[in-house]
């Protein structure tokens, strides 16, 4: 018993120790796109679900762990939407701004004629 007790607590610092190392190691590389947000919150919200209804049929780990996984690549399919989406209204935008820049040096052009006329 007492090896299984050292083992329980090894495998929990172990666990502890590797989601510190991935947090440390995500948090590193700058800010998260999109993408990699749905994913997360995707992984974060299918582990709860899957532990929930894993937790009903007496499996509460594989629950967990089916439900991440799941979640994470569906919310990676909706991140990966919403970032498209972003990227098409920034292009968007940049052509409305360069298209309004246009059409001030036209007015801008056209007020110094007309100043030059009157006088």
């Amino acid at each position: 018993m007492r090896k299984q007790t050292k083992s329980g607590k090894f495998s929990k610092w172990a666990v502890i120790l590797a989601v510190a190392a991935v947090t440390t190691a995500g948090c590193a590389g700058g800010p998260m796109t999109t993408r990699e947000k749905g994913a997360g919150i995707g992984a974060v919200g299918g582990a709860a679900a899957g532990g929930l209804i894993g937790s009903a049929f007496g499996r509460p780990g594989m629950g967990a762990a089916i439900g991440a996984g799941t979640g994470l690549g569906a919310g990676a399919l909706v991140g990966d939407y919403m970032q498209g989406q972003e990227q098409a209204e920034y292009q968007y935008n940049q052509q409305q701004i360069q298209q309004n820049q246009r059409t001030i040096e036209q007015n801008r052009q056209n007020t110094g004629r007309l100043q030059h006329t009157e006088y």
